[in-house]
């Protein structure tokens, strides 16, 4: 390394024939850099230093592979495409340990091959480094006695890019192939904005998480969440809101967040992490692509939308449920990411899961169930007041594209989770019909949200809980897997 870095022992790749064992190396350089890094940065915060800048960097694992062998083609994940050098940074392996040891044991197995651990050339940047001790903040800039960039590294916005998920990551002949689809720098800085968004710790998000457009589904939640508490064979162990205030018993009071984060969060926890976390995102495609950019990184096994829409047939009645099989995509938010000529599939698994959540909790089944359910095209445009306008164009294309109901996040939260490749599905509850002259009103509204929102959410609910039965390589489908793909899931 240059002379002018001071940097800690960088030491030599080791390697590893045994996943617990490297995920304990990774956890071990991970910390031994973050630590160095903050005792240099308080030092410097009492006298400014001079001279050489201080730099540490990511661990990494990487793995070699000579063979085109064959591996068991109904695997979406857990192998390369072709032979060569695959590495990846890796950050917070703590945070990361069970989905890595079983990454780890899988390229292991299904290659032959043993996994080598030792640090990158990736530099660390100081505002991560120092995110997990509550007593060190990095102070704005000019605020310190010294030019923070002059002696640590700062987020490498070069480095945060989504290039790997979306196809576009071409490496340089010589240079080792993605390993996983994020980076370390793309996942410490998704880590932080999780935080800041949903006042909640990234440790706490489970591994199936609903999300919903409407406030009045937290309540019902946290209702849940409690009698599940009060059950000691439910499985979950704790209920959390924001602020991170967490209660195990059903009877403890929440202590309210002092400040209501942009998209309030909440988490119904279990030990292995198979539990449901609720997002209300709030209203909007942004707000949709916001939260799915940064809880990608976590490898969720699952994601569905539970929110409310406009039903566009006249068929339809308030409170008639909508499962998408296709969205019409008009957000706009993810073209540039994800082309609208893409197409979005409904993945069998999710579908199924929703179809006999609804039928167990209204107790309806087979052609019956037609009376209160249909399946078809879910719309989601940027504009929520698209009535106002001249409506001869959206409507005939909402009619051509045989749209049932309409949204402002569903595509958003479907695309991403396509561009991701975490598994996702969409059912919505009809709350007006505009097109046929009813609109939402606030007598309308309070009785439809008292009667409606308790048994949607419960669909969501059950549907999670089949799913976390379902074996991970059949819920994580291949159709979500493009040609070069990352060993990692």
């Amino acid at each position: 390394m240059p002379s002018q870095f001071v940097t800690p022992d960088l030491g030599e790749f080791q390697r590893f024939d045994d996943a617990c064992s490297a995920v304990a190396q990774l956890e071990a350089l991970y910390e031994a850099s973050c630590e160095f890094l903050c005792k240099a940065f308080s030092k410097a915060m009492k006298a400014a230093p001079e001279g050489k800048r201080i730099r540490a960097y990511y661990p990494m694992v990487r793995i070699e592979t000579t063979s085109y062998a064959q591996i068991d083609s109904r695997l979406s994940y857990g192998h390369v495409s072709q032979p060569g050098r695959h590495e990846a940074t890796i950050t917070r392996p703590d945070l990361f340990r069970n989905y890595l040891i079983q990454q780890i044991e899988l390229i292991m197995e299904n290659h032959g091959v043993h996994v080598e651990i030792g640090y990158s050339d990736t530099p660390m940047p100081i505002h991560f480094a120092v995110a997990n001790d509550s007593r060190i903040s990095v102070p704005q800039e000019g605020a310190a006695q010294f030019t923070l960039r002059d002696v640590f590294d700062v987020p490498d916005l070069s480095k945060t890019n989504d290039d790997i998920v979306n196809g576009t990551h071409q490496p340089a002949d010589g240079v080792a192939g993605p390993l996983a689809p994020f980076t370390a720098q793309r996942v410490d800085y998704s880590l932080a904005r999780l935080s800041h968004y949903t006042a909640t710790a990234p440790e706490h998000f489970q591994n199936h998480v609903l999300f919903t457009n409407y406030q009045f589904y937290v309540s019902e939640f946290e209702s849940y969440g409690r009698t599940m508490l009060a059950d000691k064979t439910s499985g979950y162990t704790s209920f959390v809101g924001t602020g991170n205030a967490e209660i195990t018993d059903a009877d403890a009071p929440l202590e309210a967040s002092s400040k209501q984060p942009q998209m309030p969060t909440y988490h119904l926890k279990r030990a292995d992490g198979s539990g449901i976390t609720l997002v209300n995102i709030g209203v909007g495609p942004s707000n949709a692509k916001t939260a799915t950019d940064h809880i990608a990184v976590l490898r969720p096994h699952a994601w569905i939308m539970v929110g409310h829409c406009a039903g566009l047939r006249n068929s339809q009645l308030l409170g008639d449920f909508v499962l998408a099989h296709a969205y019409l995509r008009e957000d706009k938010v993810l073209d540039d990411d994800l082309p609208v000529w893409v197409p979005v599939p409904a993945l069998a698994e999710i579908q199924i899961a929703l179809e006999e959540a609804v039928a167990e909790v209204t107790e309806l089944k087979g052609y019956e169930l037609k009376r209160l359910m249909r399946t078809g095209t879910v719309a989601s445009l940027d504009n929520r007041n698209w009535e106002l306008r001249e409506t001869e164009g959206p409507v005939q294309r909402l009619s051509q594209s045989r749209a049932v109901a309409l949204d402002m996040e569903s595509a958003t939260i479907a695309a991403n989770g396509f561009r991701f490749r975490v598994p996702y599905g969409t059912l919505l509850c009809v709350s007006d019909k505009p097109l046929h002259g009813e609109l939402k009103l606030p007598g309308m509204a309070s009785d439809f949200y008292k009667t409606q929102v308790e048994r949607h959410l419960m669909i969501g609910i059950k549907a999670m809980e089949s799913l976390r039965t379902m074996p991970l390589e059949r819920l994580h489908s291949r159709k979500l897997r493009s040609f070069n793909e990352t060993a990692f899931l």
